[in-house]
């Protein structure tokens, strides 16, 4: 076992890295910006070292400052928590060659995974069912006419290398396929510096439904089922749940092998996510993450066990502690992710925190780094902190949110915690019955 981790990374996850290797009696180093002097994550680290000022390019996606940090502290593994350098293969083939463990996939599987393109090509191979699309990527517009002729409209055109609903575009028809191609080139140019673009069949009320897979790198796998996280906002999730209310025992048994079986077939090792759109009882395979999810917890609730824990365990070589018949449903789970934004635009509200209490009682787990008198930087992500809850069942899950989030104070900044305290009251909400689409449909109608 390791004697000293590095956590690449700040705020919440950096904590809860930080909490797992204490109970695992392993030393943690913090790396922080010189805007995160006073962070939590540096206070509670047995370790820190400062690696840049505050833009993330110079700081916590510096490789050279982090691998220096590794070998000034003695850190024999780097562990990446989500964002930032958490996908990049590129850094994890340096990390490597510098005989530093990292505590997630290989650099190939990052790299396979990170194309979609590939990634998709993969999935099929696989096994894994896939949205009915181009093969590869599509390089011309008469090309993208031929295909939205071919599988039927409305089609999406989305960039290989993106992510965040960048390089996205829908062509609801012919006349729209021309414009929606060009736009999703462009924008995937601008950010991704890859223009490649590809196109798959729109689907028009699907859910947005994840399984959680897990692997030791020798050719064992498990899932531990689905969260649900369709609601979403310009395709950033806001709200997730698990096990997924749309989702029956025999589906969840069915999909989970196939993923399971298909990371199994690959040696994967670590954490990871194979994300699917799922419509009339069929799954569509979008995407997979490998990482850690900012939505891990809810899958920990339900499941009983510590998904960071393992990925140190098998990280260093040992067996995973569970497998997949040891692994039963128990309740229902919520997260929402709580954000330092000002309704109704969402702009950003960094600024100093005047009090901050966090919700408790059973079946309560916030995750978040503020503390009162903590300034919020301007310079990263709005994430400002996760409230889970776990209940019996599904409404006694709602009903603690709603009381949780009764309790919660945070002061100083505007939260999302309004938008939070609404959507609750809503019938929608409250039965379970929405797609991805529907939170952006609430949002317009409630702030028209």
């Amino acid at each position: 076992m390791f004697d000293k981790i590095l956590i690449a990374n700040r705020g919440e996850i950096a904590l809860r890295v930080i909490r797992a290797c204490r109970e695992m009696g392993i030393k943690s180093v913090a790396v922080h910006s010189t805007a995160d002097a006073d962070a939590m994550h540096v206070r509670m680290a047995d370790e820190s070292v400062c690696i840049g000022p505050p833009p993330g390019t110079d700081s916590y996606l510096s490789v050279p400052g982090i691998i220096s940090a590794c070998e000034i502290t003695g850190a024999q593994a780097i562990h990446p928590g989500y964002g930032f350098l958490s996908e990049n293969a590129a850094f994890v083939q340096i990390v490597e060659d510098h005989e530093i463990t990292f505590i997630g996939p290989s650099a190939e599987h990052i790299r396979i995974m990170g194309d979609k393109i590939t990634a998709k090509e993969t999935a099929k191979n696989l096994g894994i069912p896939v949205v009915p699309g181009s093969d590869g990527g599509v390089a011309s517009v008469e090309d993208a006419r031929r295909i939205g002729e071919e599988f039927g409209y409305p089609v999406i055109v989305k960039a290989t290398a993106g992510g965040g609903g960048r390089g996205m575009k829908l062509a609801n028809s012919a006349d729209e396929i021309d414009t929606a191609f060009r736009t999703a080139r462009s924008e995937a140019k601008s950010a991704f510096g890859n223009d490649e673009v590809y196109i798959e069949k729109y689907l028009g009320r699907p859910r947005h439904i994840e399984i959680q897979v897990f692997g030791d790198g020798k050719g064992n796998a498990v899932h531990l089922g689905e969260r649900d996280c369709s609601l979403q906002r310009r395709h950033q999730k806001v709200f997730e749940e698990a096990p997924g209310p749309s989702i029956t025992p025999e589906e969840r048994a069915r999909i989970g092998k196939i993923c399971a079986d298909a990371v199994a077939n690959i040696n994967y090792i670590g954490a990871g996510t194979v994300e699917f759109l799922y419509e009339d009882g069929e799954f569509y395979f979008i995407e997979m993450n490998t990482r850690l999810q900012v939505e891990h917890p809810v899958t920990e609730a339900i499941f009983g066990v510590d998904l960071v824990r393992e990925q140190i365990r098998v990280a260093a070589g040992e067996p995973m502690e569970f497998r997949q018949e040891d692994l039963k449903v128990n309740g229902h789970a919520i997260e929402i992710r709580i954000n330092a934004e000002k309704l109704p635009n969402f702009s950003p509200s960094p600024g100093r925190i005047t009090q901050y209490h966090a919700p408790g009682g059973l079946g309560v787990r916030m995750d978040s780094a503020l503390y009162d008198g903590y300034s919020i930087p301007p310079y990263y992500d709005s994430l400002i902190g996760k409230l889970i809850v776990h209940g019996r069942n599904r409404p006694e899950a709602l009903a603690r949110l709603d009381r949780a989030l009764g309790e919660l104070i945070v002061d100083g900044v505007d939260t999302t915690v309004p938008l939070f305290a609404a959507l609750l009251q809503e019938e929608a909400v409250q039965t379970g019955d929405y797609n991805i689409h529907w939170l952006e449909k609430w949002l317009d109608k409630a702030l028209s």
